[in-house]
């Protein structure tokens, strides 16, 4: 299971940090990354991060705005996003893989709005 928090309205060049909690699967053994998806578009990748955090990667539309990282002790992944655009507006999810989904069900999502 994946719960995904933190979005809320945001202007502009704001900042926000998400969290995925993930219960269910043994969150330490397994790469862990982020999707979003935006209105009126396809899912899409924006992040990934292996099991120990030595390997990550992101979609060039997010690099060198957003940071992925995770807790294992909390089995919590973030995403710490800055330098907000409008395009960043989507709802976010959380998924086991590096870079593709692994998991069929998703969780709720968290809604990102970026809008002045």
């Amino acid at each position: 299971q994946f719960v995904e928090s933190g979005g809320r309205w945001v202007q502009p060049g704001g900042s926000l940090r998400l969290s995925c909690l993930v219960s269910g699967f043994t969150f330490s053994n397994n790469a862990m990354s982020w999707y979003r998806v935006a209105p009126g578009k396809e899912r899409e990748f924006v992040a990934g991060i292996t099991n120990a955090g030595g390997s990550i990667h992101y979609a060039d539309s997010v690099k060198g705005r957003f940071t992925i990282s995770r807790d294992n002790a909390k089995r919590t992944m973030y995403l710490q996003m800055s330098s907000l655009k409008p395009e960043d507006t989507a709802v976010y999810y959380c998924n086991l893989g590096y870079d593709v989904p692994i998991i069929g069900r998703w969780g709720q999502g968290t809604q990102v709005t970026v809008s002045s």
